[in-house]
Formats: structure tokens, sequence, C-alpha cells
């Protein structure tokens, strides 16, 4: 569940990267990147706690 919420931001973020580009403005881009680092941050961090067996 945690890794389909993850690839859903990623793609969001991606997105929004992309739409971001077509305007002036970095403040849509700068969300995108921010929403792609904090699926990356989700994913690796339910791995560690699965690995090491923290609940």
């Amino acid at each position: 569940m945690t890794y389909l919420a993850a690839v859903l931001l990623v793609a969001l973020g991606a997105a929004a990267v992309v739409a971001g580009g077509y305007d002036d403005s970095p403040g849509l881009q700068g969300i995108g990147v921010l929403l792609v680092i904090g699926a990356v941050v989700l994913v690796v961090r339910t791995a560690r706690r699965r690995r090491i067996g923290a609940p």
C-alpha cells in the first residue's frame, strides 16, 4: 500500500514538474520536486522498517 502511494506521488510530482515547465514561475516545479523527494523518503523509510522488523 505504501509503495502504491509512493508511485502515485512520483507520478503526480513528475506531472507537476512538466506542467510547471510551461510557465515562467518555478513554484509548481518546486512542489513537484518536493513530492518526488517525499515519495523516495517514504519508500526508503518503509523498506528500512521492514528490514529491521520495527512496527
